[in-house]
């Protein structure tokens, strides 16, 4: 077979024209042959399945220089490249969708008188029986409460930057502006720690409360548990590789806890880029516990213990002591941080 015009061509892989001149434009799709007098291209049948995969790309929404990068690997890389983009459009899906069924509940919401809420907490951070130093930070005060765990090197800690941050918020704040005002106030965080250098980062997991309703940021792998109705329920999700592997279905939950890389973070406050956060708006009712705490805390002392723990004492003082006690006497390999708050 000879070569083929760019309309037949064209047909041929369910391309248009206009597509291919700009393909051949970005070196992405180039013809063999160009006509010096009319400018008319030409291309080889060969080149058919090059043009039927970009069109199936397209199809999935894949950006143009990233498709090139598929283009230029073999099959079994292509085939990893292409499975990493759809996990990111994925997780990218999951974000909008929690996004969206928060806007539908608001949009949805009459307006009601919201009664104030009142909490009673209690903090606590400690070094741990390995590590030299303690970048592990938590912040409580009547309408803030916030976790970070920092790495780098360097005189300021990245955690203690990020919450200083927040700690404006530790006012009247109207309800209607929770998520917004919240969300601001991380992108200072990430601005601020990114000034700190390319090697430094942190977690940032914080509840703003106005009203009987708070708001939640999270990024990384510090967490918040709730405690309601005797039962201990994990409402935020780690930003780690081996969580992900969860969610992919390549990893069990019991294989992901004994993970080499479980440490791993995918999403944090980094010097080196930003990155998005989880952020979302909950109703707390009296009788709701609250528990936020660094890795050093859950990785260390398990679900049944924590929920024992948060169940059995009542004073909040009392139980981060306990839970700084029980990290640290199984072995204290991490910083820990953590806070107990009650709604009342």
């Amino acid at each position: 077979m000879g070569l083929l015009t760019i309309g037949a061509f064209a047909r041929a892989a369910r391309l248009s024209p206009k597509a291919l001149r700009l393909y051949d434009e970005l070196g992405l799709l180039q013809p063999v042959s160009v006509d010096p007098f009319s400018g008319y291209r030409f291309y080889a049948p060969e080149q058919l399945d090059r043009a039927r995969l970009i069109a199936w790309l397209r199809r999935l929404g894949m950006p143009l220089a990233r498709i090139k990068t598929v283009c230029e690997l073999d099959g079994s890389a292509a085939a990893g490249e292409v499975a990493a983009y759809w996990r990111e459009v994925e997780a990218d899906f999951r974000s909008r969708a929690k996004l969206a069924s928060f806007l539908i509940d608001q949009l949805q919401r009459k307006e009601e008188h919201m009664s104030s809420l009142n909490i009673r907490y209690a903090v606590r951070s400690d070094r741990g029986l390995v590590r030299a130093s303690n970048q592990d930070v938590a912040y409580a005060g009547s309408r803030l409460l916030a976790v970070a765990d920092g790495f780098g090197p360097g005189d300021r800690l990245a955690s203690s930057v990020a919450i200083d941050a927040l700690k404006p918020l530790d006012s009247t704040v109207p309800a209607g502006d929770l998520l917004n005002v919240l969300s601001d106030a991380v992108e200072r965080a990430g601005v601020a720690v990114r000034e700190l250098g390319a090697d430094v980062g942190t977690t940032l997991t914080a509840l703003l409360w106005s009203g009987s309703q708070l708001a939640l940021v999270h990024i990384g792998d510090s967490r918040v548990y709730l405690l309601r109705d005797g039962k201990l329920f994990q409402i935020t999700q780690d930003h780690t590789l081996v969580q992900s592997m969860v969610d992919e279905g390549r990893l069990t939950p019991e294989e992901a806890a004994s993970h080499p890389q479980r440490a791993l973070l995918v999403k944090a406050l980094h010097g080196d880029n930003a990155a998005e956060p989880d952020v979302e708006l909950r109703d707390a009712e009296p009788g709701d516990r609250y528990l936020l705490c660094s890795d050093g805390l859950h990785t260390a002392v398990t679900l049944e213990a924590l929920r024992q723990v948060m169940t059995d004492i009542a004073d909040p003082a009392e139980a981060v002591h306990e839970l700084v006690e029980r990290a640290n006497h199984n072995g204290g390999a991490d910083n820990v941080a953590c806070i107990v708050a009650d709604v009342a």
